[in-house]
């Protein structure tokens, strides 16, 4: 099938099979390999990308769903050669170990701050609930996502 997909403000027409999972066509297709693939079940989170604003674990969407909508990864956060308040938050405050849950961390983080630009410790954590870090007690990175909330107002 033919899909008509923009991916971080870039439009792409490409053949793919019914079955493809948008997670494969953005990182075998289009070279994207900042979202990482992990689970095939939704469990671990760590393909989370925004479709048409929305977070979704792309594991778990086909990319012939993508048609004619709009995807954001992680590597269209930053905006040119200045990084997202997220990534410099997570970069800051150590919100990262081993670095296989971090983008989708971060496109979680991005649109609950684009939700609530002042979210509570509990309103992080219950945005995150749904994804998985193997390395860390999440301490750091919900004082990753408060640092990239109180940075983003100040700038």
């Amino acid at each position: 099938m033919q899909i008509v997909v923009t991916v971080n403000n870039t439009e792409y027409v490409r053949e793919v099979e019914p079955r493809l999972l948008l997670v494969h066509f953005l990182r075998d297709d289009l070279e994207l390999t900042g979202t990482h693939w992990g689970c095939d079940t939704s469990n671990c989170g760590v393909c989370v990308v925004h479709l048409d604003g929305v977070p979704v674990k792309s594991c778990t969407v086909l990319a012939v769903m993508a048609d004619g909508r709009e995807v954001r990864t992680v590597e269209g956060l930053a905006h040119g050669p200045a990084l997202d308040p997220v990534q410099r938050g997570f970069v800051e405050c150590h919100g990262l170990q081993c670095g296989f849950c971090t983008p989708g961390m971060m496109m979680t983080a991005r649109w609950l701050l684009d939700q609530d630009p002042d979210p509570s410790e509990e309103d992080i954590r219950e945005a995150l609930s749904g994804q998985l870090c193997r390395c860390t007690g999440y301490e750091n990175i919900v004082r990753s996502i408060r640092w990239a909330a109180e940075h983003e107002a100040a700038s």
